[in-house]
């Protein structure tokens, strides 16, 4: 009974949303959840006036550490400092992404580059939330389709 009442006041709020034209593209996308979308909208991948992919990659906060002294040059893995539960969902919608959009080149850029070991997937996987985050905020502000995407039927 609590499960259906979460989803029938999450579809009244889908439904008064309705005229949020990001969140009801955002839903259209296959593998991209309600829940999902709306905390996408919520955490200010609209409404912040970001002007190019960099800036919409550094809310995520999975940026490059490296560390430079003298001759010593190596890369310490990735930056964790960002908006945690963005960076949760954002990770999530990558696992969905992956499953239900396996034509994107986003995810045929995943398995060439990652393959099957579970390791590296897990490396891998931050990589492609941090596109996809991209693609989404291009799709969601501007119209721009994500390439080889799937769209949920009606």
């Amino acid at each position: 009974a609590q499960i259906d009442a979460l989803e029938a006041e999450q579809a009244a709020a889908v439904q008064a949303a309705a005229a949020n034209s990001a969140l009801r593209r955002l839903i259209q996308l296959k593998g991209v959840a309600t829940t999902s979308a709306s905390v996408l909208v919520d955490e200010g991948e609209v409404w912040r006036e970001f002007r190019n992919r960099r800036q919409i990659g550094g809310l995520l906060g999975f940026a490059p550490t490296p560390y430079a002294s003298g001759e010593l040059q190596r890369e310490q893995g990735i930056s964790r400092a960002g908006n945690a539960q963005l960076q949760s969902t954002m990770i999530q919608l990558a696992w969905q992404w992956v499953r239900w959009q396996p034509g994107s080149p986003i995810t045929q850029w995943f398995h060439a580059h990652f393959g099957p070991k579970k390791r590296r997937r897990k490396i891998g996987i931050v990589a492609v939330a941090r596109k996809l985050l991209i693609a989404l905020w291009r799709w969601a502000t501007a119209g721009v389709e994500p390439d080889g995407a799937h769209f949920k039927t009606a």
